[in-house]
């Protein structure tokens, strides 16, 4: 027999973090996530989303033992700017049993519904910059730390729970080709000399810093138009500093300015960290943290996390000045090959402007969605 609970202590939102990390720990693609990063997301006293937000999170237990978990969340500042009426199902991880994920969805619908919400998608966190996305291509390529890493069947249980696709994401694997790098770095020379641009590297976080809440601000403008977005506040952008401050390297930050000296575009990227998050095993503590330091200062892998451009300036060469300025510290770092992250498979703009890379497309993301009856 299934037993839902709803999580209320914090030994149980822990346990509701660390799930997937006990379901998948034998998996060599999945990457743990830290525990103590994804229960401050979920507590109501630390996540400024709350302000906007509703959300429950439940367990799912068989015979005392966790099999499942689900969260649903109302964001009520995304419903009024996409005018909508939308519940979010997020965290959904299970032991293959339908039982068990109808058991979870059940309880997320009827909570919803008595919400009188009119429907439900997901997986999607509080905001744009959570875990997001079902994978259901790529199972068996190494994840990205800030992805979701599920079992092939949940496709099949979704579907048997009558949820349809509502938008996909896919992924690109880029590996480095000289000559391809080098008519990057001509057209990136040739928009310097015209003067109107400018790129900005950094040696310090020290100097990184006064830029920070400018680059989020960007981000909230650049990224506005796309699927489920809804910009941060004040108290989320300080908290996003705050929080992964300590992880960024500054020679994967790159800002370009116009000739006011304006932020006019940005790109973060780090050397990745699956595979020191996986010899962490979701922890910090008493050695995680060692893995993840030495996987920021020396690495072959890259990761793509957030490029964005002033909505003016796009369509006009600045994402090659960022990838030609990147591509430096790549070479210099001994890096081989870069992830993407997620990218909506129909945003064109951000797609093509992989050309300069040998691309391989090897993880496919979606968001499911279901109509409520009511």
């Amino acid at each position: 027999m299934i037993q839902i609970k709803r999580v209320e202590s914090k030994k149980e939102f822990k346990t509701f973090v660390d799930f997937p990390n006990q379901l998948y720990k034998n998996n060599p693609y999945y990457v743990p996530e830290l525990v103590c990063d994804g229960v401050k997301v979920l507590d109501r006293s630390i996540n400024p989303a709350y302000a906007f937000c509703e959300a429950e999170f439940f367990l799912a237990y068989k015979d005392e033992d966790v099999v499942g978990r689900i969260g649903v969340i109302i964001n009520n500042k995304s419903n009024e700017k996409w005018n909508q009426n939308y519940a979010r199902f997020t965290g959904f991880d299970f032991v293959n049993d339908l039982e068990v994920s109808r058991s979870l969805m059940e309880v997320a619908i009827n909570w919803a519904m008595e919400q009188d919400v009119k429907v439900l998608h997901g997986p999607l966190g509080f905001t744009d910059l959570d875990h997001q996305g079902m994978m259901i291509e790529g199972f068996e390529e190494l994840d990205m730390y800030i992805t979701i890493y599920n079992a092939p069947y949940y496709m099949e249980h979704m579907i048997a729970m009558g949820f349809e696709k509502d938008v996909d994401w896919i992924e690109y694997q880029l590996v480095f080709d000289p000559v391809k790098i080098e008519k990057l770095h001509k057209i990136a020379a040739r928009m310097k000399s015209r003067g109107a641009f400018n790129v900005i590297e950094f040696k310090s976080k020290k100097e990184l810093l006064p830029w920070a809440e400018s680059v989020f601000n960007l981000y909230n403008t650049a990224y506005a138009p796309l699927y489920g977005m809804t910009e941060l506040n004040q108290k989320q952008i300080d908290l996003y500093i705050k929080t992964f401050f300590g992880y960024v390297n500054p020679d994967f930050i790159k800002i370009v300015v116009d000739k006011e000296g304006e932020l006019a575009a940005f790109a973060i990227a780090m050397p990745s960290l699956s595979k020191a998050m996986q010899k962490s095993k979701g922890r910090l503590l008493p050695f995680g943290f060692i893995h993840i330091l030495r996987a920021i200062k020396k690495n072959d892998a890259l990761d793509l996390y957030l490029i964005a451009v002033k909505p003016e300036y796009q369509n006009l060469g600045i994402n090659g000045l960022l990838l030609d300025s990147m591509m430096k510290n790549v070479m210099d770092y001994g890096i081989l090959s870069a992830e993407t992250g997620p990218m909506l498979e129909t945003n064109n703009n951000i797609l093509s402007q992989w050309k300069f890379f040998n691309i391989r497309q090897h993880r496919r993301r979606r968001v499911w969605k279901k109509t409520l009856k009511g």
